[in-house]
């Protein structure tokens, strides 16, 4: 008897040790493609098992962008992903009628995984590639973040104590990193800021390395130098952030 309670004793604490608050995903599978020629489309993003506020937020947070991303179709309003999906399939077909001899069929393939977690911040970054015809397809890479807590998503400037006061010190490490002079015009090597001012991307998400600055192709640059990446270690950025992380 002795020996059976010690047991689940043991047990008991095992599960404990294990309990460190983060959130169990399952993935999500969508797979379209119903023919040769038909759109391809493969979506797995990350699905919280535990009903709650935060997975409710989660859910919806992460249906949007996808619903953002396969919009193709003007005359369908989308608000689910099937809706979105039928517009992307829709979009293709009216182009296929334009120009049947367009062979090249389009593609959508997006993915999401945890990229940070602890037990006062989440983030996920949804990753996608879109061909939707011309001489290449799209990549971008989208970064969620989560006040667990709170149950809430973060946008971007609510990461920062003083998101001015954060600005300028990015901006520093950013000239270092891409050799342009501290004085000298942010566009001076070739970057395509706005108005020759360095400003934060849209897409700004915690991994294990570190808070990350992402301005996607196109953003502050030609397609052909691919997304630019700033990564800022913890230790750098813990004074300007509005949420202690625990690195």
């Amino acid at each position: 008897m002795k020996t059976q309670i010690s047991f689940f004793l043991f047990i008991l604490i095992l599960l404990g040790c294990k309990d460190d608050g983060k959130l169990v995903f399952e993935p999500q599978i969508i797979s379209e493609e119903a023919c040769e020629e038909c759109p391809k489309i493969n979506i797995e993003i990350p699905k919280p098992l535990e009903e709650s506020k935060l997975s409710e937020t989660i859910n919806t947070a992460l249906n949007e962008e996808l619903i953002s991303l396969l919009v193709y179709d003007d005359e369908i309003e989308a608000t689910t992903v099937s809706e979105a999906i039928r517009s992307f399939k829709n979009g293709y077909n009216e182009l296929q009628k334009l120009y049947p001899d367009e062979t090249t069929r389009w593609e959508a393939k997006i993915t999401g995984t945890v990229s940070y977690e602890d037990k006062n911040m989440l983030t996920i970054a949804l990753n996608s590639y879109l061909f939707t015809g011309g001489a290449h397809g799209y990549t971008t890479r989208r970064f969620l973040n989560f006040d667990k807590r709170k149950g809430e998503e973060i946008e971007s400037w609510e990461l920062f104590k003083d998101k001015e006061h954060f600005e300028h010190f990015a901006e520093t490490k950013f000239r270092i990193q891409e050799d342009i002079p501290q004085e000298g015009p942010i566009n001076s090597t070739g970057f395509m800021f706005e108005e020759d001012r360095f400003y934060l991307p849209e897409n700004i998400g915690f991994t294990q390395e570190g808070l990350v600055l992402l301005f996607n192709q196109y953003e502050v640059a030609s397609y052909a130098d691919g997304a630019i990446t700033l990564v800022l270690p913890f230790n750098e950025v813990k004074n300007y952030l509005a949420t202690k992380i625990e690195s």
